[in-house]
């Protein structure tokens, strides 16, 4: 979906395809179909935007195959149109266990500069006509354990060479393609502070920040403070991800820790913050906070990475960070000018919600992709943004 800020811009909405198993060509035909199609026509909207997830395998073949021509005729049949790539899980995001795993390649290993360079070609193939740009999301950096000094200056050696083979692009096809690295909970760059710190030498016309909300709310950042600091040191937020954090405002109370054991599981990682007395102390995963060797307290509200769906809160005694959501979503196009243009919504934890408040089948995720993005429609459109 496109929308039209106050200023002129044009602000691009859509959803993150890493919600569903995607391991070779074919398998991304059905999802653009199925799924992409499905939740277009259940919106009832002429245009819906993907923002695609591409494994590394997918991601080099379509990079050098006219098998690319069959997706972008895939999806302008289906009414769908991609202006942005979640390129941070590098491949097997939908294996059993993904946990730390997510993290590799990192920065410091050229497979990810190569990827993510096979991903900008790709976008560059499917760009719609009358865009402004395009735009890919990647990690932010690699895990901070170890991060030292060597690894740091690796990473911005890679770095470099994207902006260096971003720039070539660019000659070659005329569209400007930037990568925003992604602040994470756990992370070498953790927060925005990190970012200012650590990515302080890159290019700017090129690389920014990719702003997720949960992450933001998980590390108790202030919305407008956050974007105001991007916007101080002149790191461009190349796109948004709205997402909501998983709240436990009691989670000392019994029943409360009951209710997140049923958000503990197998697959993915989710970061815990506790925050009390002006203090914010964390464990890498819910399962350690809850009943590891150095378990949280409870002393304080906890905020968990753990992206919960955006037209429904978690049930009582639970909750989530949508008004923290709404907050950061008005920091970036609640004032006079668009901090952002690209806003991806990325639930891709669907399949690992409690029993009782997954989808059913595929009907029932396209049922859900659609409510998401009629809420973070209806936010926009608040904000004073007009539907295109």
């Amino acid at each position: 979906m496109r929308f039209r800020h106050p200023d002129g811009t044009v602000v691009h909405l859509a959803y993150c395809t890493n919600v569903h198993p995607t391991e070779d060509f074919e398998a991304l035909l059905d999802q653009v179909r199925r799924y992409g199609g499905g939740v277009r026509a259940r919106l009832g909207v002429d245009r819906l935007g993907l923002g695609l997830w591409l494994p590394a395998p997918v991601a080099a073949h379509l990079a050098e195959h006219p098998d690319v021509e069959r997706l972008r005729d895939a999806l302008a049949e289906s009414g769908l149109e991609v202006v942005t790539l979640n390129a941070f899980p590098y491949a097997g995001f939908h294996d059993p266990e993904v946990k730390k795993a997510v993290y590799r390649p990192d920065w410091c290993d050229s497979a990810r500069l190569e990827y993510t360079l096979n991903c900008a070609t790709v976008l560059a193939k499917l760009l719609p006509d009358d865009v402004a740009r395009g735009s890919i999301s990647t990690l932010p950096l690699g895990w901070r354990s170890p991060w030292y000094a060597d690894r740091q200056h690796q990473a911005e050696e890679h770095l470099a060479s994207l902006v260096d083979g971003l720039e070539k692009l660019q000659a070659e096809t005329g569209w400007q393609i930037r990568v925003g690295l992604e602040p994470e909970p756990g992370c070498a760059v953790e927060t925005t502070t990190d970012a200012v710190e650590r990515l302080a030498d890159v290019d700017a016309d090129w690389i920014g920040v990719c702003l997720d909300t949960c992450h933001l709310a998980v590390e108790y950042e202030d919305p407008a403070a956050a974007v105001e600091r991007l916007a101080h040191s002149g790191l461009p937020v190349v796109k948004a991800q709205a997402s909501a954090a998983l709240q436990a405002a009691t989670p000392a109370d019994p029943a409360t820790r009951e209710a997140l054991r049923d958000y503990s599981e197998d697959r993915f990682l989710h970061q815990t913050r506790e925050h009390a007395g002006g203090r914010t102390i964390g464990r890498d995963d819910l399962p350690d906070a809850l009943d590891g060797r150095r378990a949280l307290r409870g002393r304080g509200t906890w905020r968990v990475h753990f992206h919960v769906p955006l037209h429904e809160p978690p049930a009582d005694p639970l909750d989530g960070t949508h008004d923290h959501l709404t907050q950061t979503l008005t920091a970036l196009l609640g004032g006079p000018t668009a901090v952002t243009d690209h806003v991806e919504v990325e639930t891709y934890t669907w399949s690992v919600l409690p029993e009782g408040r997954r989808p059913e089948g595929p009907d029932g995720l396209v049922a859900g992709i659609s409510a998401e993005l009629g809420w973070a429609r209806d936010r926009l459109v608040e904000l004073g943004l007009e539907t295109l």
